[in-house]
């Protein structure tokens, strides 16, 4: 469905090319779309990539963000491309209503957080859209979708993986967990996938320097949250993870089917291919 003529878009920009995907889409549909971009975290190649307008925003800058979509007439927005849960934390300087909002939280995780910034926007007039509203082709589809199955030992690992992961999810968390030979060697919290799987890496190197009786080969498993909200914290995959992947050992990705992005989706399973990673959704 075509959007009404120059219907205009709000794109809230983070990092990765979660944003590029949903703006080159936006445009395709019809959209006006007026980038919001987090200059914490966007990548600068959004400034001259087709948007009506950019303006950067720090991420603690609540108040202007909404004067700046209210300004351009934005009535629907869409949140996408990672901000980093340490960063909310550590290096911004809170507006008056981010502070205020902050202050109300009773428990600060994504969805907490990021639920709350939505109700605000939508008090103030701004439907916030799910992020992949867009994109839902990129959306993982049911089976295996690399050439390799994964092995005997790896679907235990998924299964063993998937139930430490759905527990750890509905605290929000994580969404990620990094398992060997049934054993949880990593749990996501605020470092991200990617940082995850590099510790898990390295705390494998350890363990065998004592010799350990660990198969050194790892399964990651990534999933949505029991009530993943769609419209922000949506897990995504690149070729990045896998890269991560190869060099820290691991050789098993397990995702879920329908609600994880799969960005760059035949450049992954190229990787995936090449380094002997196992990809599978279910």
């Amino acid at each position: 469905m075509m959007a009404s003529e120059k219907e205009k878009l709000g794109l809230i920009a983070g990092n990765g090319k979660f944003p590029f995907l949903v703006l080159d889409a936006a445009k395709a549909q019809g959209y006006d779309v007026v980038v919001a971009a987090i200059k914490e975290e966007a990548f600068p190649e959004i400034e001259g990539y087709g948007a009506s307008s950019v303006y950067w925003l720090s991420l603690g800058e609540l108040s202007r963000l909404i004067e700046t979509l209210q300004r351009e007439g934005v009535r629907r927005a869409v949140m996408a491309g990672q901000v980093k849960h340490k960063q909310i934390f550590s290096s911004i300087r809170p507006d008056w209503r981010l502070a205020k909002l902050l202050l109300s939280l009773t428990t600060r995780n994504t969805d907490s957080l990021l639920g709350a910034v939505a109700k605000v926007l939508a008090d103030e007039g701004i439907t916030l859209e799910n992020s992949t509203w867009l994109l839902e082709p990129l959306l993982v589809k049911p089976g295996v979708l690399t050439r390799r199955s994964p092995s005997e030992l790896e679907r235990k690992n998924i299964e063993y993986g998937r139930s430490v992961a759905r527990q750890v999810a509905q605290y929000d968390i994580g969404q990620t967990v990094v398992i060997a030979e049934a054993a949880c060697v990593a749990v996501e919290a605020m470092e991200g996938t990617d940082a995850t799987i590099e510790r898990a890496g390295q705390i494998m190197q350890s363990l065998h320097g004592d010799a350990s009786t660990l198969s050194r080969d790892l399964t990651v498993v990534k999933i949505a949250k029991p009530n993943q909200d769609m419209r922000f914290d949506v897990p995504v995959i690149g070729v990045k993870t896998i890269e991560v992947m190869h060099s820290t050992g691991a050789t098993c990705l397990a995702v879920d089917a329908g609600k994880c992005l799969l960005l760059d989706g035949a450049r992954v399973i190229e990787a995936a291919d090449a380094a002997g990673i196992s990809v599978v959704a279910e």
